[in-house]
């Protein structure tokens, strides 16, 4: 009740009569602006709600044809890597095959070359030997040396084929 009295009537029939206006003021300037606005809002969510709709069923067209699609993507990349396997398994048995002929080519002619350079070494190296042995006769024969220095004649010389 203390608070009954300390409220003045007078107050009390100014705020309401300042509710009252505000109230009146508010849905005259505010109440249409604001429902209009809630209206173009509504509108506008229900026209994206149907947009989504249109390109949900859009994209699930889209999806099952891109789906046929790649089926048959699919069966003729399986039928085509089928088809590049075979290729290339008879491509390898024919680069096999070339490859063994080469080598054989390769191992006749080395052959051949380590004939010819081995035959080639043997007569030089006995055109070393001729020329040591009468380098070596010439001088024994013409130093007519003690046996010592004989022997350190051909021992040289024995050197000399050794180092050979």
């Amino acid at each position: 009740m203390e608070l009954l009295k300390l409220l003045n009537t007078s107050e009390i029939v100014a705020q309401i009569v300042s509710f009252l206006l505000l109230f009146s003021l508010l849905r005259i300037f505010a109440w249409k602006p604001l429902l209009k606005l809630l209206d173009e809002r509504r509108a506008k969510i229900a026209s994206g709600f149907k947009t989504i709709e249109e390109a949900r069923q859009e994209m699930e067209n889209l999806k099952a044809e891109y789906q046929s699609r790649l089926d048959g993507a699919t069966a003729e990349a399986q039928a085509k890597i089928k088809e590049a396997v075979e290729e290339g398994k008879k491509l390898s048995e024919e680069l096999k095959k070339s490859a063994y002929r080469d080598a054989q080519k390769i191992i006749d002619n080395a052959r051949l070359d380590i004939k010819f350079e081995l035959s080639k070494a043997k007569d030089e190296l006995k055109d070393k030997i001729v020329e040591l042995s009468i380098s070596a006769a010439e001088i024994v024969i013409q130093d007519r040396l003690t046996e010592k220095e004989d022997r350190k004649i051909v021992k040289d010389f024995l050197d000399k084929i050794d180092t050979i």
